[in-house]
């Protein structure tokens, strides 16, 4: 048969076919139409050997987004940018790089357990207007997954859960994390409510740039490794899915860096819990409740924050007794009440509580330079899991340091340094600031080097100073505690002695002398 006779046919069959359907669909009655279309897919069925499902962008009421039409995109943006021959790019809200996704109309094909499936993207236009707070919401995308039927059990019971949870993941490694800080509660409240606000986290700070010892360093990051892997275990030995992390050391040892560093090393959002503008407990729950899920939650200064150390009540009897006779300490104290109510049980139950538990995948850490003034209540195993104690520079920490700012690993001058720090205490704040340049030299690592010598042996002399400033004072104070001992001897003895010779008295004399309410001997 000629070619031209073929497509004549063809186009004649093609002809026939647009013009019986479109007979059926004016002369056909209406009520049989879902009847024609479930029967004809049937049929459709028995020769077609492929399932599609379908998701749409928008659930039923269109108001947001689906879930699941979110993490497909995000886990198919890593395979069409490399397969897909037409692209869409554009820059997410809360993403720090460009994604790339699928064109309309476009297909790629994905594996899974050496089952071939097939992954397509549309769109198409409503009949009707719906309502909805997204401009673009007049066209209904779509993805649609094309796989045999005979896989139907894989695809849907492992494939599916497996896609949702990697694009879950590539969400958040794609995201721009926040750090976030409470507001005042009447900011909680309204049209616009927030109970947090937030900005880019972008600090630099990792585990390879933190002046420490490359030991502890490396249990630390084994500890949080482990942690982030162990949600199946959390889930067996029946605890919820966080851990505790107190910091404590001496101001300027890089605790805050240390908290930096831990978040970018998990790729967690920041919350930094400011506890003095917090009411009561109340709202501390209504924070908790509000943070999310691969996070950490931040108390810095815990020390300072409020008064937690066990004592409050004591302290608070004792106020009431000096507020009874001075007005105006009885005012103040009436405006304290009206700052925050939070108690360390409801702090307790912050970290520890029933409503410790209302999200997964979280630190807790506190900070504080004065260990010895916390509840042990607070900072028990179980609450605080592992104590790090970050303290002053050591040789091994230095080292840190002059790599990150002079880029060196040795120096004739290195020795001496080392010597040094073993005889100082001298933070890692203070190391850094003499080692940051602060002007163009030939020899800026020879300068830097000897400005912190000379740092260095000045706190040396200043801490000697103050050590022997401190050692007089306590000569002094045990001087005097002596000489007060001492007269407090004398006195007793001299009471004996008049006691001993009013008893002599007293025998000689045969009476018993009247003794005055005032103790005196008539």
């Amino acid at each position: 048969m000629p070619m031209s006779e073929m497509f004549t046919q063809l186009g004649s069959v093609a002809a026939g076919i647009m013009f019986l359907w479109a007979m059926f669909q004016q002369y056909f009655p209406y009520q049989l139409h879902p009847h024609i279309q479930k029967y004809s897919q049937k049929l459709v069925s028995f020769v077609y050997p492929y399932i599609k499902i379908t998701f749409q962008e928008y659930s039923a009421d269109r108001w947001r987004r689906s879930e699941a039409y979110v993490a497909i995109e995000d886990y198919l943006s890593s395979n069409s940018s490399s397969r897909a021959k037409r692209l869409k790019a554009d820059i997410i809200k809360d993403s720090q790089s460009v994604a790339l996704s699928m064109d309309d109309h476009e297909e790629v094909t994905d594996e899974f357990q050496g089952v071939k499936l097939w992954w397509a993207s549309g769109k198409s236009s409503p009949i009707k207007q719906i309502f909805s707070f997204y401009p673009a919401s007049e066209e209904k995308r779509y993805y649609c997954l094309t796989f045999h039927k005979r896989y139907r059990d894989l695809i849907v019971g492992t494939y599916l859960n497996h896609v949702i949870k990697e694009g879950k993941a590539i969400a958040v490694r794609n995201r721009q994390r926040k750090l976030f800080t409470n507001n005042p509660s009447q900011n909680w409240h309204g049209y616009k409510k927030s109970v947090w606000s937030h900005v880019a986290f972008e600090h630099p700070a990792t585990f390879e740039t933190l002046a420490m010892e490359s030991k502890k360093k490396e249990d630390i990051i084994t500890d949080l490794t482990t942690f982030r892997t162990r949600k199946q275990y959390y889930s067996k030995i029946g605890r919820a899915w966080k851990r505790g992390y107190l910091l404590h050391g001496p101001p300027g040892t890089g605790k805050s860096s240390m908290i930096a560093a831990m978040a970018n090393l998990l790729n967690y959002d920041i919350y930094d819990v400011e506890l003095t503008s917090v009411k009561d407990n109340t709202e501390l729950r209504k924070l908790l409740i509000e943070t999310t899920s691969k996070s950490i939650i931040v108390i810095e200064d815990i020390d300072c924050s409020l008064d937690l150390t066990g004592q409050r009540k004591k302290k608070k009897e004792e106020e009431k007794e000096e507020c009874k006779d001075d007005p105006l300490l009885k005012k103040g104290k009436e405006d304290e009440s009206k700052e925050s109510k939070v108690t360390l049980s409801g702090l307790l139950n912050f970290i520890d509580g029933l409503w410790s538990a209302c999200g997964e995948e979280r630190l807790i850490v506190f900070t504080t330079n004065h260990l010895e003034k916390l509840d042990p209540a607070l900072i028990r195993r179980g609450r605080m899991d592992k104590h790090i104690e970050l303290s002053y520079c050591c040789f091994e920490a230095f080292k840190v340091l002059a790599k990150n700012y002079l880029d060196i690993d040795s120096h004739n001058l290195f020795p001496s340094i080392e010597r040094l720090l073993g005889e100082t205490n001298i933070t890692p704040a203070d190391v850094a600031e003499n080692l940051m340049p602060k002007s163009i030299t030939d020899d800026p690592e020879t300068a830097c080097l000897e400005d912190l010598i000379q740092a260095i042996e000045t706190a040396k002399e200043e801490a000697r100073v103050k050590a022997e400033k401190e050692a007089k004072e306590k000569e002094e104070e045990e001087e005097r505690l002596k000489k007060e001992k001492e007269a407090k001897k004398e006195e007793a003895a001299g009471e004996v002695k008049e006691k001993e010779k009013t008893e002599e008295k007293v025998k000689e004399n045969g009476a018993v002398p009247a003794v005055k309410e005032n103790g005196v001997v008539s």
